[in-house]
């Protein structure tokens, strides 16, 4: 480096500075901003430079915090920087979302969600506190059905037996759900069999355990996670699932298409979120270290050990999915009369 670049580069030389001729001050300033540039690039290109920060939409503890504290594990290991988890339950998931359609777009701040959870909030809040163009989605990394399930020592074993069933009781068969996805899924259901089976609401679906096994309730609408419990107790059994597909992990679960129900793929699932206008050195970055975490062995086990698949998909197809779900949301929603909150 020459005597006049290490002048300018020094604040305190002012007497340096002072004799370097106009016209070299000129070429020095420029390859002073070049130098500055090239080193501004050079530190993006070494991102991560610091901790990354996923941001949970559920309360710490649950079953979706455990996912979150598995790839966050996973993540550490491939990126070599800490990955804290800030949980930041409420609002159906928006609070998380809100905070981080709100963070600067540098890579740093990550939140794993999607299709469900970013459609229901912006459906069922009046103000969610955040648009879907205020963050992208990047890889695919999980999903889950919700299952049909009836007692164990019910004499229904299929699908089209259990709806044979509901249409011969009409308005006196009742089913039990808990959940959002739940009531939707049992909604279409309904409405696609044309049936009057009447809704019984419970805070937990464990709650609603009971009335199934006495038979005050004909089904229940239940995530596979519990199902699998359930299953392997001999309490309850999976008569169907709520996807297009079957589960890699309850694979002898047919879908309701297969059981004569045409025309039902509701889910939750799961991909990258990062703010809007993430740099792109960020989230290839992002993208292979999901990639190969949702492609690894122990991945899928850990996975199907809580009654969820992997998702395998790209950032084009979630990005394309979430904004085909945002409208399905709609229609779901006003289906099984839940309205804004």
């Amino acid at each position: 480096m020459s005597r006049h670049l290490q002048a300018l580069r020094c604040s305190t030389n002012w007497r340096a500075v002072a004799a370097v001729p106009r016209r070299r001050l000129a070429v020095l300033i420029t390859a002073l901003a070049i130098s500055g540039n090239t080193a501004t690039s050079y530190a993006q290109e070494r991102y991560p430079a610091r901790e990354i920060h996923l941001i949970c939409g559920f309360a710490a503890g649950g079953g979706a915090d455990v996912m979150y504290r598995y790839f966050a594990e996973k993540l550490r290991m491939l990126s070599g920087k800490p990955v804290i988890v800030e949980n930041k339950p409420g609002a159906q998931g928006a609070l998380a979302l809100t905070q981080l359609a709100k963070s600067k777009p540098d890579g740093y701040t990550v939140s794993l969600n999607g299709g469900t959870g970013v459609a229901s909030a912006l459906q069922r809040l009046k103000t969610p506190g955040f648009e879907l163009k205020d963050v992208d989605s990047l890889t695919g990394i999980l999903e889950q059905s919700w299952v049909l399930i009836v007692s164990a020592n019910s004499p229904l074993k299929t699908l089209s037996e259990l709806t044979a069933h509901l249409k011969a009781k009409g308005s006196k068969a009742s089913y039990g759900t808990a959940t959002t996805v739940g009531t939707v899924v049992a909604e279409r259901y309904k409405a696609i069999a044309q049936l009057k089976a009447v809704q019984v609401n419970y805070k937990t679906i464990a709650d609603s355990l009971n009335d199934l096994a006495s038979g005050s309730l004909d089904f229940v609408m239940a995530d596979t996670g519990f199902t699998l419990g359930q299953v392997d107790k001999g309490t309850v059994r999976a008569v169907a699932l709520s996807t297009a597909r079957r589960a890699q992990f309850m694979p002898g679960v047919p879908t309701m298409d297969e059981g004569g129900v045409p025309g039902i793929d509701v889910s939750v699932w799961w991909s990258v979120l990062v703010p809007a206008g993430t740099p792109t050195a960020a989230t290839d970055k992002l993208d292979g270290w999901f990639a190969e975490i949702a492609t690894m062995p122990e991945t899928a086990k850990f996975l199907a050990n809580n009654g969820v698949d992997v998702l395998i998909a790209t950032p084009a197809q979630t990005k394309a999915r979430q904004q085909q779900d945002v409208k399905n949301w709609a229609e779901y929603l006003r289906l099984a009369k839940i309205d804004p909150m």
